[in-house]
């Protein structure tokens, strides 16, 4: 309808508008409307046209042209009387005062048909009026027209009956309709009037539970009465019923089911409006639950299923703990996870558009037990264990197992809450438990180790290294990841911690009894207290040199503490640079012997028991006196000085020589093997002592063989002539002791020599010639008859006889040979 209305208004507009310029260039004609029985043209004229003639002839036809005449000031007029749906050639003249044709133009067109008559209006439809009319011959068209006071419309038509749409409910129009062709449209038509219908009724419905369903709506203005029919789908059986309420309940439906309900409003005149269909399904049935099945996998979880219902689309199943699960398609769902050890219903309720179904009657179902949250091992006693663990809800049965590192596996099947078992030392065992009921068993379960304590190592052995170092060592136990090696003794005790079965303990105290214990340990088991200790000793303790005394020139007495037990044998050892020397004692001291003058050693003292040796003591230094010369020599220089010499003394750096007489001592201190002394009385008997004397001050005293002195030379020589021609030499004697004396005289004409026996105190001497000059010579002979050689001679001179006495002229200097 839409489409037709475009194409009439098309050809309207093309109608009106056209124009067909004359020939001449000075005139133009157009046609601007026309009727059934009417034409209307337009036009442009020449300048000093007094009038213009319209005249209207049928081309096609035998009829009498029309024709109407205008001033020369009009630009449009009409032709009346005209045919309707006739075809006319129109021509156009401009003319003069003298009514001469100054130009002309001509145009076609077609009048419009006849108008038509209404035959009937009505409304079945609240937006809407269709009418019937008579048909016009010539027509290509009808437009149909809608009056109110507010609204006017037209609506193109192709033929009757046609509709008017977008009108208003319950609303009076006045209707007309004009036929159309190529020309224009025709004069309305006789109005009609007529009213719309009210509009349907909205319908809204629910279906509160499975076997009913609830229609309801706003009232509809204007309507005084309201029709409902309801049909089920599927079926031919209807109910039909009239109200004026605005809301009606249809009960005893089938549940699951589609229904289809037609409103209709009736107005006050009877008449029907608008009718309007919803369908609404009722609420499915409730379906039934045929089985809940626990399912086992990662996940513990339960299947439900049920029998399918009529109109159900989607199914959820709740359980009684509030978990659920849905389908649409399948007759089953799952809902993971469910917690194990649950005992619990389920229920299925069946959804559609309309709503839920009433729940399904509950299922029971229970899960397997969960498994014991804790679980431990207790062990009484070594050796005896038992798995423990907590009890658990909705369990038949428990299933215990134990499995050692070593793959040995014990399992207990019991209704308790304990599984003795039989552990050893150093082992590691994996505990489970898993509780059974009717739902079968968790296929996971806490595993739990328990690892009992290291064994008591075995093949201890205990060796003192060193003087206060012990190592142990033993076998490695299974299960220990370390070792704790304590000796304790009284308050004190050196510990040891290493994972190797090896351990040495250090700094411990000399000559005591220690009780060693080997501890194994483990990380989740700590240690093992029960392990029996080993009692050891340790070395003796060092002694002491408190003090070494020389007893004669080779011994030496030791004297050492004894800081050890009884039965500690203690060994002093000097050590030189040539030879050792030992002595062993039970007590405090012992005696080197034999030691070599002027030797030096280091002496340490070492305990020894049956256990071991201690370390040396600190050692000392010990060095014998010097060696005495092997010979002393002492030679008289003089009569009051003597050269003594000696052979060197080993070890010896000086030496100290004392010559001791009652009459007097000498003494030199020299580090030569050699000394001269003075102040030596002649004739005298000396002991000679010699200290030989070494770096350090170490003195050996030796004595050797006395020595006496020189005999002492005479004094007051005089030399006296005799009568006789003899000379008599005369002296006095010193000393104690009585010796010869030998005399000699040198002169220059001879020399004599005269001997005088002891006690004797002159000698005479028989001149041969006078008056010479004689060097005198009083010496006394020692015991071995050897002239005294460092007495000193005189010279003399002696006169020939008359006098009695020589004159001394000198004394002879003391000579050194």
């Amino acid at each position: 309808m839409g489409t037709t209305h475009l194409k009439m208004l098309k050809l309207l507009l093309l109608l009106t508008f056209t124009e067909i310029c004359a020939a001449q260039n000075d005139i133009t004609i157009s046609v601007f409307t026309v009727t059934s029985k009417s034409m209307t043209v337009q036009w442009t004229g020449p300048t000093g046209a007094s009038s213009y003639k319209i005249t209207a002839t049928p081309k096609n036809s035998s009829k009498y042209p029309v024709f109407a005449q205008f001033s020369g000031n009009s630009v449009m007029g009409s032709v009346n009387s005209l045919s309707p749906n006739t075809l006319y050639t129109v021509q156009l003249e401009a003319m003069d005062n003298a009514l001469n044709v100054m130009s002309s133009a001509l145009t076609e067109e077609t009048t419009a048909p006849e108008v038509p008559s209404i035959i009937k209006a009505y409304s079945k439809h609240s937006d809407s009026i269709t009418v019937e009319f008579t048909e016009a011959s010539g027509a290509t068209g009808y437009i149909l027209r809608a009056e109110s006071d507010d609204f006017f419309s037209e609506t193109p038509v192709s033929n009757s009956p046609g509709t008017v749409l977008q009108l208003q409910p319950n609303t009076y129009y006045m209707l007309s309709v004009m036929s159309v062709n190529s020309g224009g449209r025709s004069q309305p038509s006789y109005p009609v009037k007529a009213k719309t219908v009210v509009i349907a009724p909205q319908l809204s419905t629910t279906s509160p539970s499975n076997d009913t369903i609830l229609v309801s709506w706003p009232p509809v203005e204007h309507a005084v009465l309201y029709t409902l029919c309801i049909i089920r789908e599927g079926s031919s059986s209807r109910l039909k019923l009239n109200t004026t309420d605005t809301m009606v309940t249809f009960d005893d439906l089938q549940a699951g089911t589609t229904y289809c309900i037609k409103g209709t409003a009736w107005d006050s005149d009877g008449r029907t409006g608008d009718d309007v269909t919803v369908c609404q399904i009722t609420r499915p049935p409730s379906p039934d639950v045929t089985q809940v099945q626990v399912t086992q996998g990662r996940s513990l979880g339960i299947t439900v299923y049920w029998m399918p219902v009529l109109g159900a689309e989607t199914y959820i199943a709740w359980t009684s703990n509030g978990q659920n699960c849905n389908a649409t398609v399948n007759s089953y769902c799952f809902i993971i996870p469910v917690d194990c050890g649950q005992n619990h219903t389920v229920t299925v309720t069946a959804f559609n558009s309309a709503g839920p179904s009433s729940p399904s009657q509950p299922a029971d179902y229970i899960t397997y037990p969960c498994t014991p949250e804790n679980i431990w091992v207790e062990e009484p006693t070594a050796g005896n264990c038992s798995l423990v663990w907590d009890e658990v809800p909705l369990v038949e049965y428990y299933m215990a197992f134990i499995k050692r590192d070593d793959g040995t596996e014990n399992s207990c099947n019991t209704t308790e809450t304990t599984c003795p078992f039989s552990c050893m030392c150093g082992y590691t065992y994996l505990t489970t438990v898993f509780p059974y009921n009717q739902a079968g068993s968790s296929p996971y379960a806490h595993v739990r180790n328990y690892t009992t304590i290291p064994c008591c190592p075995q093949g201890v052995t205990i060796e003192l290294v060193s003087a206060d170092t012990m190592e142990i060592m033993w076998s490695p136990v299974k299960g220990a990841e370390l070792y704790e090696t304590t000796a304790r003794q009284t308050d004190d005790v050196v510990h040891c911690n290493d994972t190797a079965p090896v351990c040495a303990l250090s700094d411990l105290t000399c000559n005591t009894m220690y009780a060693v214990t080997v501890t194994p340990c483990s990380e989740l088991r700590g240690c093992n207290r029960t392990c029996t200790p080993h009692t050891h000793e340790t070395a003796p303790c060092s002694p002491e040199i408190l003090n070494m005394a020389q007893i004669d020139n080779s011994t030496y007495r030791v004297l050492i503490s004894t800081p050890n037990t009884n039965n500690t044998n203690y060994t002093i050892t000097a050590v030189g640079r040539y030879n050792t020397h030992t002595c062993q004692t039970r007590n405090s001291s012992c005696e080197l012997t034999q030691l070599p003058c002027g030797s030096f050693y280091e002496v340490t003292a070492v305990a020894a028991t049956a256990v071991g040796r201690s370390l040396p003591g600190f050692s000392k230094p010990l060095e014998t006196g010097p060696c005495c010369p092997t010979f002393v020599n002492v030679t008289q220089v003089t009569q009051a000085m003597t050269n003594v010499t000696w052979s060197p003394g080993s070890g010896a750096r000086s030496y100290i020589t004392t010559l001791t007489s009652s009459r007097g001592h000498a003494k030199c201190h020299t580090l030569d093997t050699h000394c001269l002394m003075g102040c030596i009385t002649c004739s005298t008997n000396y002991s000679v002592n010699l200290e030989a004397i070494s770096s350090t001050g170490h003195k050996s005293e030796c004595k050797y063989h006395g020595f006496s002195s020189s005999p002492c030379c005479p004094t007051g020589v005089k030399l006296y002539r005799r009568a006789n021609n003899s000379l008599r030499v005369y002296w006095r004697s010193l000393g104690h002791h009585i010796h010869n004396h030998i005399v000699e005289l040198y002169g220059t004409g001879a020399n004599y020599t005269c001997t005088a026996t002891a006690g004797s105190t002159y000698c005479d001497i028989q001149e041969e010639t006078c008056g010479d000059v004689y060097t005198v010579l009083v010496a006394p002979l020692g015991q071995n008859g050897v002239k005294v050689s460092f007495c000193q001679p005189r010279t003399y001179s002696v006169p020939c006889p008359g006098s009695n006495a020589g004159m001394m002229i000198s004394r002879g200097r003391r000579s050194l040979h």
